[in-house]
């Protein structure tokens, strides 16, 4: 049973730093894209970042690029996701996401294989 297990969430002030992890119960792990999503009150899902296989490619949002990193450790099975200069904006639920391909811009565009529970992130102003 594949699992996507979030942790790393919370409050923070704005301004503020939250590291994400992703604790993934796949085989084949280091086969699989994964990323981060994201759904705030009332609006719809949306992409944040993803990262390759290999690590070697990497994929953000507009609305976080330069303040959120997107990571990986093969060994651990985990990725990580650190949040710097948070915003109110950045509060959501996010999700950890996987899909089975060796292309990383995949999953800016098509609907992940697998989903985490989510983790709330609140930034407070």
């Amino acid at each position: 049973q594949v699992q996507l297990v979030e942790s790393g969430g919370g409050l923070v002030q704005a301004g503020g730093s939250l590291r994400l992890s992703c604790v993934a119960s796949l085989n084949g792990f280091s086969t699989y894209t994964m990323g981060w999503f994201r759904q705030a009150p009332g609006k719809e899902r949306e992409f944040v970042a993803a990262i390759s296989w290999s690590a070697g490619n990497t994929y953000y949002a507009d609305s976080v690029k330069g303040r959120f990193t997107i990571s990986r450790d093969n060994t651990k099975n985990t990725v990580y996701l650190q949040m710097n200069s948070l915003k109110p904006e950045d509060t959501a639920v996010y999700y950890c996401a996987a899909r089975n391909t060796p292309v990383g811009s995949e999953l800016m565009y098509v609907k992940p294989d697998y989903w985490g529970q989510g983790t709330q992130v609140t930034v407070s102003s």
